[in-house]
């Protein structure tokens, strides 16, 4: 094995003049500092940024559920009810007239992971679909209120 000093000699694009090998201590620390608080600044912007875009999300499957819906309603005549719940767009509930599946995967979770609430028939019109939010209560703010499909 070749030591450092005959591999220089050997190469001499390896050789630097004295003073010129690298950085200092402090460019390194100053350089990591700036860094740091670029984070600081752009970081919660983005964390918020997180947060409605699963509410966008949310509203998109339901938008595609809902039609789903509607074309099970159209071979059927009428929604499936809550007992059959949205399953019924995946596997025949045991309807002569079903023509399915609606949906070309399984039914998806809301974007925290959660069951879509789904009720036929529904309090705001023909079902009722929404998402419990963040939280997975009824009603909240923000992040944590409900995404419907009746809004």
């Amino acid at each position: 094995m070749k030591r450092a000093a005959d591999l220089r000699k050997e190469n001499p694009a390896w050789t630097f003049p004295r003073g010129t090998a690298g950085f200092t201590l402090i460019e390194l620390l100053i350089v990591m500092v700036i860094l740091g608080l670029l984070a600081a600044l752009v970081a919660p912007k983005m964390f918020q940024k997180v947060g409605s875009s699963k509410i966008k999300a949310a509203k998109a499957q339901i938008a595609l559920l809902g039609t789903a819906l509607d074309a099970y309603r159209l071979d059927v005549g009428r929604y499936p009810t809550t007992d059959e719940g949205l399953e019924a767009l995946r596997s025949n509930p045991g309807v002569d007239t079903w023509d399915g599946p609606y949906l070309p995967k399984d039914i998806p979770k809301d974007p925290w992971g959660r069951d879509y609430v789904y009720r036929c028939p529904g309090e705001h019109g023909d079902y009722d679909l929404y998402s419990l939010g963040a939280d997975g209560q009824e009603g909240g703010e923000g992040e944590n209120a409900d995404v419907v499909s009746w809004e």
